[in-house]
């Protein structure tokens, strides 16, 4: 790889970083590409050379956001020492302790993101689709094992319980930033004791 490839490729991360964080707190429409630029140290005429649009910037902000999410939660899912419950709990308590402050310093494009750009742009909405489906996926994967190995018990199919979680986190991240308090996560986590079939 060349010094030129490695510059232009620590450039567009640090637009990406960027509009990552600066869109976690306003939204996607509310931010201009010349703010991002700015805060990136980026010359203002240069984004298209990065990216050919708001949109496929967006595309790409929310692959990189999931590629590093999805990552993250491998890590958490293998953690030596402890049983699939075990992780799986671990995975919804860090859930909980990143979301529950009002700036969530760019740890939540989902939850930022989902409404807004789901009708503004396919290829967007798209991404977060398959992002999502990726989360989804590993949860399900997890809690297959989980039954297998005996920690956990689930009711219905390992696939339908990640994704009733899934959507069951989702929906108390908004409640949070909507009643500015931790009330919804407690009852999202006793929730997800008793679909786990867990002790509370």
């Amino acid at each position: 790889m060349t010094t030129s490839t490695i510059e232009t490729n620590d450039v567009r991360e640090s637009i990406l970083a960027n509009g990552q964080r600066i869109m976690a707190g306003k939204g996607f429409s509310a931010v201009g590409i010349n703010e991002i630029l700015t805060a990136s140290g980026v010359p203002k005429g240069s984004f298209y050379h990065y990216f050919g649009s708001k949109d496929a910037f967006g595309e790409a902000l929310l692959e990189s956001y999931f590629k590093n999410y999805l990552a993250d939660l491998d890590a958490t899912l293998s953690t030596p020492g402890l049983n699939m419950a075990q992780r799986l709990m671990g995975y919804w308590q860090s859930w909980q302790e990143t979301q529950s402050a009002l700036d969530c310093q760019g740890k939540c494009l989902t939850v930022k993101l989902g409404a807004e750009v789901a009708d503004l742009s396919e290829t967007m909405r798209l991404a977060l689709k398959r992002g999502t489906a990726g989360i989804i996926d590993r949860l399900a994967r997890a809690i297959e094992a989980g039954v297998a190995e005996g920690s956990l018990f689930v009711d219905d199919t390992p696939d339908a319980a990640a994704q009733s979680l899934y959507h069951l986190w989702l929906g108390a991240s908004v409640m949070v930033k909507v009643v500015r308090n931790d009330q919804p996560f407690e009852m999202a986590m006793r929730t997800t004791r008793q679909i786990l079939h867990l002790p509370r």
